[in-house]
């Protein structure tokens, strides 16, 4: 059973625009995570691409290129698609990990997983 967390209100991801970052624990592991919106939904998944195990991101919480079409990894140039995670290109080994969300109520909520939870200080 998976629980909802409170991520972010839905106006705070704008299409194509700047990610929400939030941290969970996937497998064990503190890692970053990142929320967008592409095509009118919200989005998640791990911040860890799939070619070397880093964070992507050129600059904090930007992961679009400058179409706003795919999201980029700044160090190898990887590049994914943003509404299922899938490599699109470059130096991808599989897609990224998706974090499940939903959207009510003027809120974007993220979803617990067996494997994913959030970090606890």
């Amino acid at each position: 059973m998976s629980d909802i967390i409170p991520l972010c209100n839905s106006a705070d991801l704008v299409e194509g625009g700047r990610a929400v970052s939030f941290d969970v624990v996937h497998q064990g592991e503190s890692l970053r995570a990142f929320a967008i919106r592409f095509e009118g939904q919200p989005h998640a998944y791990l911040n860890r691409c799939t070619h070397v195990a880093m964070e992507m991101d050129y600059q904090p919480d930007r992961f679009f290129d400058d179409s706003g079409q795919w999201l980029l990894c700044a160090t190898h140039g990887a590049a994914y698609q943003p509404d299922t995670g899938d490599c699109a290109g470059g130096p991808c080994r599989g897609g990224l990990v998706k974090i499940t969300l939903s959207e009510r109520d003027g809120v974007v909520h993220w979803h617990t997983d067996w494997n994913l939870l959030p970090l606890v200080f």
